[in-house]
This record gives structure tokens, C-alpha cells and sequence, in this order.
């Protein structure tokens, strides 16, 4: 069941990525390229979630890089609200 959800959880956050990006193709409103972006970081993550603990052996551990991309994924994130606020 846990296997599922990470599947799905990557799949929906591909999903906003990709029309996050459609939006920001037709719009041109920057903040739409910030989020898309992060989205981007936060399907990596879940995707490297799902390889750390469905597919690899338990003696692999890929929490720093799932948490480094999530990490980075909230840093664009954060650039891109601070950058539009001006």
C-alpha cells in the first residue's frame, strides 16, 4: 500500500510541475516558473523516496539526497516569493 502512494504522490507532483509550466508558458508570470521549479525538486524527492525504500536494499540509505532535493525545492521556492515580492 506504502508503495502506491509514493507512485502516486510522485505522479501528482509531476503532474503540477508540468502545468504549472503550461501556465507559465502562456502567462509569462514569473512566480508560475519559481513554483513549477519547486515542484520539479519535490517530484525528485518523492521519486528518490520511492527507490530508498521500495527498490533498494535497506543498507542504501538516500536520506540526505531525498532531503537535500526537497531542501532545495523550498529554497527556490522561497527565492522565487521573495524575488516577486519587489
Amino acid at each position: 500500500m506504502a508503495e502506491a502512494v509514493y507512485i502516486l504522490s510522485a505522479l501528482t507532483s509531476i503532474l503540477c510541475a508540468v502545468l504549472l509550466f503550461r501556465g507559465y508558458r502562456a502567462n509569462r508570470t514569473r512566480l508560475l516558473f519559481w513554483v513549477s521549479i519547486c515542484f520539479v525538486f519535490l517530484a525528485i524527492n518523492n521519486v528518490i523516496l520511492y527507490f530508498d525504500l521500495v527498490i533498494l536494499p535497506p543498507q542504501i540509505d538516500l536520506f540526505w539526497y531525498r532531503n537535500a532535493a526537497a531542501l532545495i525545492g523550498m529554497l527556490v521556492l522561497v527565492f522565487g516569493l521573495t524575488w516577486e515580492s519587489h
